[in-house]
Parts: C-alpha cells; sequence; structure tokens
C-alpha cells in the first residue's frame, strides 16, 4: 500500500483579505465615532494593507475594525503583522504586512517536533514554504494534525492535500 501524506501550509485566502477589508470600510463609513476622521483602510499591493485616519488612536481603532472583520471570516489574526502608528503629515498611519508561507527555520522547527514528539514512522520532508507529512498509517497522519494544531507558532497552519 503506498503511503498517505498531507501538506502543512501557511497560505493567506486574499478573497477572505480583500472582503473583510470591503466590510470594514463599510462599518467605518457608516459609525458616528469615525466621521470626519478621515479613516481609510486599502490595499497597498499583493501582501500589505495600509491604514490612516487623522489620530493614532483612530488608526489604531481602524485596525481593532479589520482584525474582527478577519476573525469573523475564519482567518487568523497571525496572518496580519501591524506596525505602531506614525506620523505622515497630517495623518496617521499604520501598515499591515500579510505573511504568508512557513520559513525554512519555522520548517525546521516543526519538522523536528513532529520526529521527536510524533508517531514513529513519519517521513517529515521540507518543500519551498511548505511540509510533506507522510506515513503508512493514516492515523498517524492525525496523530500528527493534532500534535501541530496544539502548538502555538508564531505564524497560520492549514492542513491540504490530505491523501
Amino acid at each position: 500500500m503506498a503511503d498517505s501524506s498531507f501538506d502543512i501550509v501557511s497560505k493567506i485566502d486574499q478573497q477572505e483579505v480583500d472582503n473583510a477589508i470591503n466590510q470594514a470600510q463599510r462599518e467605518i463609513s457608516q459609525r458616528f465615532d469615525f466621521k470626519n476622521t478621515g479613516a481609510t483602510i486599502e490595499r497597498s499591493g499583493e501582501h500589505a494593507v495600509e491604514i490612516s485616519a487623522n489620530a493614532d488612536d483612530r488608526a489604531s481603532a481602524v485596525l481593532d475594525v479589520f482584525k474582527d472583520k478577519l476573525i469573523k471570516r475564519n482567518q487568523s489574526l497571525k496572518i496580519i503583522e501591524a506596525g505602531e502608528p506614525r506620523q505622515s503629515g497630517r495623518e496617521s498611519k499604520i501598515s499591515v504586512a500579510l505573511k504568508e508561507g512557513i520559513s525554512q527555520e519555522n520548517a525546521k522547527r516543526v519538522g523536528k517536533l513532529i520526529r521527536d514528539e510524533g508517531p514513529k514512522g513519519v517521513k517529515v520532508q521540507v518543500q519551498g514554504d511548505e511540509l510533506r507529512v507522510s506515513s503508512k498509517k493514516r492515523d498517524d497522519l492525525q496523530a500528527v494534525i493534532s500534535l501541530v494544531k496544539g502548538q502555538d507558532y508564531d505564524f497560520a497552519v492549514q492542513f491540504t492535500n490530505y491523501r
């Protein structure tokens, strides 16, 4: 019988992020506490979001609204990395980076965890910015998934291509 396998990845659902941005824009335009603050949230490239308002606390409030919308759309907050509010002329801006992929260092940490604490006979391969986990027994793969889910990493983790 062939080995069963799955991939451990850290991907961003761009459509859900766009939806969260659109919902945040709609809420900002309708809420009374954001009137006349110039509060905006918009994409700036593929992996960044730009938030601006006329005060640091208003920009931080827009970031909180964006985080709420991401949570409601089942996106992990680990995909965003928000900077500190910075002054840009009369406006206060916050740059939010969207993190995708597993770094080599983090992939090695996850692989070591699976080899040390996971079931015997499970193989782990690093393939670019994802990991392929394979084993002869599907029960072992389920145990690896629950082991990795139980860890608190600083990146979002999804499991794909389970076969």
